[in-house]
């Protein structure tokens, strides 16, 4: 077992919770995220120097060589047959060979709201920040773009339709619960949708609180994290000003948790390891679930965390 820490420095690699060392393993700069996939060996690191996978737990890289290089998603079709690349500019690649070659999905750039996508922090451009698959919706691809929206598509990747209606165009990841049920985490609000984004609710409508990174379910419950304003206000007399939030009911209702670091440390990103949630925070500091509900803390990196994945 090994857990891979994706931080703005690249990649670190831990073997015990707490983290007692932390080694880095891959020197990519930002890595905004790290993912392991059921259907294919190794792991896959997106960073801003290329996509990476490793086959060994992390301890070596290969770069697999997707035309753009700020790769920002990652993920594989639930039969194994296609990885899919999402990247800064927004673009799609899709890989049949193991991610020997890639070709485009041009299909994505057709969208009619693609002009639109773009935000003056990077760049003036956007980029493609989440991608997911669900196995029972094999064919069915989901991108969460920031800034951009969400967008599906039902024949693996070639053609795509809008399913941001509803929902805030800063999308910062879409997490996949169901064929037809995500969350999307945005720069504005926390959304949900049933329908496999043809509608989509608001369900942070009782909280101050309105920006979120990533939201997660492990065991009947589902998590997200929540800081008062974006990455530039977390320097200030009370930094992010955060808070960390658990619902038993689908996001129906959320229960307010004090954690390690909190409120002045954001959680961005979640796994799971031995039956707990491991999450971390903006400072590099990582904290674990204990079976009474408190949260304590779990180690730390030195540089911030991005993601988190389990191998």
């Amino acid at each position: 077992m090994a857990i891979l820490i994706g931080t703005r420095d690249g990649v670190f690699r831990a073997t015990t919770v707490p983290v007692d060392e932390a080694k880095q393993v891959l020197d990519s700069g930002d890595s905004p995220r790290v993912r392991a996939f059921s259907e294919v060996d190794g792991v896959f690191a997106a960073t801003k120097a290329g996509l990476y996978r490793s086959m060994d737990d992390g301890q070596t890289w290969e770069n697999l060589g997707v035309p753009q290089e700020e790769v920002y998603s990652v993920v594989a079709s639930s039969d194994g047959e296609r990885f899919y690349a999402g990247t800064h500019p927004a673009h799609l690649y899709v890989s049949t060979d193991s991610g020997a070659t890639w070709d485009e999905l041009e299909g994505f750039q057709n969208l009619p709201s693609r002009d639109e996508w773009h935000t003056p922090r990077h760049r003036n451009e956007a980029h493609v920040r989440s991608l997911g698959v669900h196995p029972e919706t094999p064919d069915r691809v989901i991108a969460g773009v920031e800034v951009g929206g969400v967008h599906i598509s039902e024949d693996q990747g070639e053609t795509w339709t809008e399913r941001h209606d509803g929902v805030h165009d800063d999308v910062h990841h879409v997490f996949i619960g169901g064929p037809d049920e995500y969350i999307a985490s945005c720069g504005d609000g926390l959304y949900q949708t049933r329908d496999a984004g043809q509608s989509w609710m608001r369900v942070d409508t009782n909280l101050e609180h309105r920006y979120f990174r990533e939201a997660f379910a492990f065991d009947g419950q589902l998590y997200a994290a929540a800081a008062r304003g974006p990455p530039g206000t977390w320097s200030g007399e009370d930094g992010a000003d955060a808070v960390l939030l658990e619902s038993a009911n689908h996001g129906e209702t959320f229960e307010q948790s004090s954690y390690p670091g909190g409120p002045a440390e954001v959680i961005l990103a979640w796994t799971a390891i031995d039956g707990r949630v491991l999450a971390d925070t903006n400072n590099g500091r990582l904290i674990s679930r204990n079976e009474d509900g408190t949260w304590t803390d779990a180690g730390t990196v030195p540089a911030g965390i991005r993601s988190l994945v389990v191998c």
